[in-house]
């Protein structure tokens, strides 16, 4: 006989839903301003710890890389304990490693505390979004993640703009303040209002195991390529353990019979797509970045403060069009949606390769950014819905950790190319306008200083190198758009549910269930991907076979 156990219970309280949405959203904006925030103290730390640059990075990189390698088994860790025991005590492992990141000593101390705060975060950041999908009824469900996209989006921005006032007034320790006060927040709201959910299903040791180490050797590619060159043996032998670690780990998965994540679901359009989109999306958004800030700084001779304060209108405007995405989506469905944002996005990237200029200053980068937030904004919430919404109410935990890997990758894929384009195009401007000119300054325009012609031959080479890269991003954002045209995610049933309706993630009409079909997303239309495990099923939504237990 087969156990059931009850499915996650939506909220009914107008008044509670909106204060788990405000405990999750500021322990969200905790884990994302930690990402970014300490890229304005480089200098600081390295001359607080006598470090090398590399070792500087190290501390920086090391939070994101355990961050990514974790979220997928932590996530299934949330779903099969609990959501909100897991939440608590990624929020206490977060605070204790950042206080003990502000009162380091050592380089070795930091490194540790920097690694500690990435195993909090792997457990908060996965149950943010999940608590979302399993409480949240589906007449409000999109609009709740339109939020969470935005603070997840716009939070890492604004979170770099006041670490950046920090170091600026006080000192890089005090950037380890903000977190540790926001997450002292989180838990006071999350202990009050979040309700607790888990489900009964196995938990895959060897699947969890094999996504940590290919995450691992994977990000560690995309993060050291470019520095120590992609064809340096430790390049290829991460390269060729990580393809080895994604194969493995999807031979696993196709076996066994309650996998981590059963990789049949990425034939569902929805999952496809979204991941597809958030992929490229935050690569590209990761990519521009990278091109800002030099330009603000070496070319325009801004801060890092006043750099950062530009960046604010794109990411304010992203924010506010993640939340109005659902109302959007509602009308138009979610695939026109993403379509449009991507659209946008596109037509920022080449707004900005051709109106930029040495002389143009901000204004020429100005109308870009905006369509760019306007885009990302638009496109990043109905990918995320598209992606929560594919697996059942039993994996949340796992969809919501797979929409935040997909995040990393793409923000490690985009740095890489982007970047790689950008410093390529501009050494190969700097060589046509200034032959024999000195390696450091063909190396980064931050180096050209001084002489009056050698500056300004290096600002338009940068500008030069730019465009490269902008155009490549319009290259893949075309390709991008054509893809969510022919194969994004299929109608939703959802718009023509009542408000009453509690029921998990919608799934869609392709998949040819009747709108009274009380169970779960159903993950796919072939055999094969529908399968989950015989305990699984019921205990997702409590229904048996032949009709609903206990009947």
């Amino acid at each position: 006989m087969t156990v059931t156990s009850p499915p996650s219970p939506t909220v009914d309280d107008p008044r509670r839903r909106r204060a788990i949405l405000i405990a999750v959203c500021v322990a969200l904006m905790a884990v994302i301003a930690s990402v970014s925030g300490l890229n304005v103290a480089q200098q600081q730390i390295a001359l607080a710890f006598g470090a090398s640059q590399s070792t500087v990075l190290w501390i920086i990189n090391v939070y994101a890389l355990t961050l990514a390698a974790l979220l997928l088994p932590l996530g299934a860790v949330g779903d099969r304990w609990g959501r909100k025991p897991v939440l608590l005590t990624g929020l206490l492992i977060f605070g204790v490693a950042s206080a003990a990141a502000g009162l380091a000593g050592s380089t070795e101390v930091m490194i540790a505390a920097r690694l500690l705060s990435g195993v909090g975060a792997a457990m908060i950041m996965p149950v943010t979004l999940a608590v979302i999908t399993s409480t949240f009824p589906e007449s409000e469900r999109s609009r709740a993640i339109g939020v969470w996209t935005g603070v997840a989006g716009g939070g890492g921005l604004l979170g770099m703009y006041l670490s950046a006032i920090l170091v600026d007034v006080a000192s890089w320790r005090w950037l380890f303040v903000l977190p540790v006060a926001l997450v002292v927040a989180a838990a006071v709201l999350a202990a009050r209002a979040v309700p607790d959910s888990r489900e009964g299903h196995g938990f895959d040791v060897v699947g969890s195991l094999a996504s940590l180490i290919a995450v691992v050797a994977l990000i560690f590619v995309l993060h050291e390529g470019p520095v120590r060159g992609w064809t340096a043996p430790e390049t290829l032998i991460s390269l060729a353990v990580g393809v080895a670690a994604t194969t493995g780990f999807v031979g696993w998965e196709l076996r066994h019979p309650s996998p981590l994540l059963d990789v049949r679901l990425f034939r569902e359009r929805g999952l496809a797509s979204g991941s597809v989109s958030l992929l490229t999306v935050f690569g590209v958004q990761a990519g521009i970045f990278v091109v800002l800030f030099p330009y603000f700084q070496a070319v325009l001779g801004w801060s890092g403060l006043r750099s950062t304060f530009a960046m604010l209108p794109m990411a304010l405007l992203m924010m506010v069009a993640s939340g109005l995405a659902p109302r959007l989506a509602e009308r138009a469905g979610g695939r026109a949606t993403m379509a449009t944002g991507i659209a946008l996005g596109g037509a920022g990237l080449a707004l900005m390769a051709l109106l930029v200029s040495v002389d143009g200053g901000y204004l020429s980068v100005l109308p870009g950014m905006l369509a760019m937030g306007l885009g990302m904004g638009l496109s990043m919430t109905p990918s995320t819905e598209a992606i929560t919404s594919s697996l059942p109410r039993s994996r949340q935990g796992v969809a919501s950790a797979l929409n935040d890997v997909t995040r990393e990758f793409g923000t490690a894929l985009g740095v890489a190319l982007l970047g790689a384009i950008l410093s390529a195009g501009y050494r190969s401007a700097v060589d046509s306008r200034l032959p024999g000119a000195p390696e450091p300054v063909r190396g980064n325009i931050a180096n050209a200083v001084g002489d009056a012609d050698l500056v300004r031959a290096a600002r338009e080479s940068f500008v030069d190198g730019w465009q490269q890269a902008m155009w490549a991003g319009v290259v893949v954002m075309a390709l991008l758009f054509v893809y969510v045209v022919a194969r994004g995610p299929a109608p939703s049933i959802a718009r023509g549910r009542s408000a009453s309706d509690t029921r998990g993630p919608a799934p869609s009409i392709a998949r040819g269930r009747s709108a009274s079909d009380t169970r779960g997303p159903a993950p796919s239309t072939s055999p094969g991907a529908a399968r989950l495990s015989g305990e699984e099923r019921p205990r997702d939504v409590g229904v048996e076979e032949g009709g609903v237990a206990g009947q």
